[in-house]
Formats: structure tokens, sequence, C-alpha cells
């Protein structure tokens, strides 16, 4: 009880100011969903770091060998796995400890493994690069949305007033026609913007995972039902779990020593867990993407398709007014008006685009709807900004 009284007294000293929507479902995913999820994956692995022990070697019973020294030269220094132990037996009686652990000499391959380091920044990053579309958007944008809408989309208003604001967004847009066709354009590069990111994140985790990420997810799917112990676990290839590491140091008489580490790398666990999840994420996220683009170009390309798609809005009861809209209406004024119907009340909406269409098809109007005076885009525009 004593918490629910404390979140309400915070609730009620923030004040949530409404916004228009200006964008898709799909343009959601990119900069709330997937953002927040690779921001919530930096906190947990950077959590992991500073509560666990993200690395813990094994240095034997030296006594000039300090645990907190050990473990911080190898997780600086980086560890490495050897490839010809990956694909060989392991265990008891093998001569092989781990998949990529096992006896050396220094002419062997080793590949190293500095990327765990960078996890938590590199996840930090692209949650940034994910928010970045809708940030341009948003500035590109302007707040030209939320200044039209004017408060229709409250369900409840009286009818002069509602009456006066939808003759005078009837009038702005039915004088700025054919002016908003940047405004679409805009958005579709902020929609294009969205996918190359989405490519350009896995190319990059590609990369960033030494080349092993294209095919993560496909190849944890295809060793899922086999025994860890009679497969090369994927994960373990690119997230070990168990490496070595190199520690040099002077020796009683001032020789340098070598000592051959084991180290234990528990934040693995979860990086395996965090980047396949990413994986599986990503290629939905790309599939949607261009799903979502392929029908933003043929709505564009196709009046016919935009008529439909703002009859199923308004539902307008005329041919006539859908003939006007097909025929009259460009890309920007469709948008615009789309976009409106996302936020403005149903009725409202539909009592809009009735007057809007009757303009268009040139019939006559009720003429409390008629307008006095001529008054160019930018007066209209500011006309509604001071009657929002």
């Amino acid at each position: 009880m004593v918490l629910v009284e404390l979140l309400s007294g915070i609730r009620g000293l923030v004040k949530v100011k409404h916004r228009a929507d200006i964008d898709s479902a799909v343009f959601k995913l990119h900069y709330r969903l997937t953002s927040t999820m690779l921001f919530c994956f930096c906190l947990l692995v950077t959590t992991n770091s500073l509560v666990g022990d993200p690395i813990n070697c094994l240095h034997g019973d030296h006594p000039m060998l300090q645990h907190k020294v050990v473990n911080t030269y190898c997780w600086i220094h980086t560890t490495f796995t050897l490839p010809k132990y990956i694909n060989k037996g392991y265990g008891r009686g093998t001569g092989v400890l781990y998949p990529g652990v096992g006896p050396y000499i220094p002419s062997d391959t080793k590949v190293y493994h500095a990327y765990y380091q960078w996890v938590p920044f590199v996840l930090f990053l692209q949650g940034l690069l994910f928010y970045t579309p809708h940030w341009l958007w948003k500035t590109w944008e302007g707040g030209k949305l939320n200044s039209i809408v004017m408060g229709l989309s409250l369900p409840v208003m009286q009818r002069d007033a509602r009456q006066e604001k939808i003759h005078l967004l009837a009038d702005y847009l039915h004088a700025s026609i054919h002016y908003h066709n940047f405004y679409a354009i805009k958005f579709f590069l902020c929609e294009l913007l969205n996918l190359a990111n989405t490519i350009f994140n896995i190319w990059f985790m590609n990369r960033f995972l030494g080349g092993m990420f294209f095919t993560y997810g496909i190849d944890v799917l295809y060793f899922t039902e086999t025994n860890q112990e009679e497969r090369t676990d994927p994960m373990i290839v690119v997230f070990p779990r168990v490496t070595k590491c190199t520690f040099n140091m002077f020796g009683p008489s001032g020789s340098i020593e070598t000592h051959d580490l084991m180290c234990v790398l528990a934040l693995n666990v979860i990086n395996e867990k965090v980047y396949v999840f990413l994986w599986f994420w990503f290629v939905t996220l790309a599939g949607i993407s261009i799903l979502a683009l392929c029908y933003r170009i043929l709505v564009f390309c196709v009046p016919a398709i935009r008529s439909g798609l703002l009859q199923k809005r308004a539902r307008l009861r005329y041919k006539t007014g859908l003939e006007a809209i097909g025929k009259k209406l460009q890309v920007g004024d469709f948008f615009l008006l789309y976009l409106l119907s996302k936020n403005v009340e149903l009725i409202a909406f539909s009592s809009l685009m009735e007057e809007l269409s009757s303009r268009l098809a040139r019939r006559p109007v009720h003429p409390d709807l008629e307008v006095s005076l001529p008054m160019s885009p930018p007066e209209r525009f500011h006309l509604i900004n001071q009657n929002a």
C-alpha cells in the first residue's frame, strides 16, 4: 500500500502531455521496442560485470600470482582459444579440457576474444542508432500535426466548437493542397533509414563477432536437438565460457616466467543468449520493415488505394467525394490526412473529410462552412495555431 501511494504521488507530480501520433506501428518497433531492448540488455550486461565476476582465472598455488591481479590482467589483455580443439571431443581421456582449450605450442593459431569488453558500449550505441530515425523525423515534422489537430482528438466536444475547428482545418487543408509532398517524402526517407539501420546493425554485429553472426541463429537452431557433449555448439564457439590466458612475470632470479592459465568467462552465458535473441529479432524486424516499405510504395503509387484507405477511415458515403479525393489529392495530402485520421476523433474526421471532399468536388456546402475571405496557407496555419 505504501508503494502504491508513493507511485500515485509521483504520478501526480508528473504531467503527461498528450502528443500527436506522427508515425506508424512498424516505425515504433524500431525506436520504442528495439531501442528499449538494447538499452535493457546494456544495463543487464553492465550490472552483471559490476556485481558478479565476469572473469575468473585459475592459476594454481603459485605464491606470486595474486587472484585479483591475474583476473584483471587477463580481462584487459583478452583471452584466447585454440581452433584446433574446437571440433574435437573433450573430457577425460581426450587431452582436451574444453572446446578450444588444450595443450598448445607457440606456433598454434590463436583466436583472441576481446569483444566482451565492448559489449555494453556496443549495445548502448545500437540503442542510439535505432532511436536516431525517430529523432530525425520528429525534428523534421516540427510539431506540425500536433498544431493542426486542435483538440479534435477529444471524443466529447461542444458542437459549435467542433464545427469551428473543422471549418478552420478544412480551410487550411483545401488552401494548402499539394504543399505536403515533401512532408511525406521526409517520412518515407526515415522509414528507409530504419531499414538501412537494421541491415547495418546486422552487418556490424557480424564484424564485431568475427564474422560469425550472419548464420548464428541458424547454427543455434541446427544444434538445438543435439547433446552439448556431442556437438560443436555455435554459442560456445562465438562466446566461449572457458578460455586460455598467458601471464608473464619475473621469477626469483629475474628471468621471465610464463604461466598458462585457464579462465572462466561467466559473462558469456548472458552474452550468448542476448545475441541469439538479437539475431532472430533483427532478422524479423528487417523482414517487417521491407514489407512495410513495399506497402508504403504501393499506397503512394496507386491513388485508388489511398482513396479506399481514407474512405475506410472516414466512412464517406458518396462516390463523388471519393472520386474527388482520388483525383486531386497527391501523396503528401493523403499522408497528412492519414495521420490526422489516427489523431482525430472519428466523428470529427468524418465531418472534416465530408467537407474537404465536397470542396474538392466543388459541390455546394452549408453556408456556415464557407470561407468569407481568402487567406494564404501560412495565414490559415497561423490561425489554426491560435485556435488550438
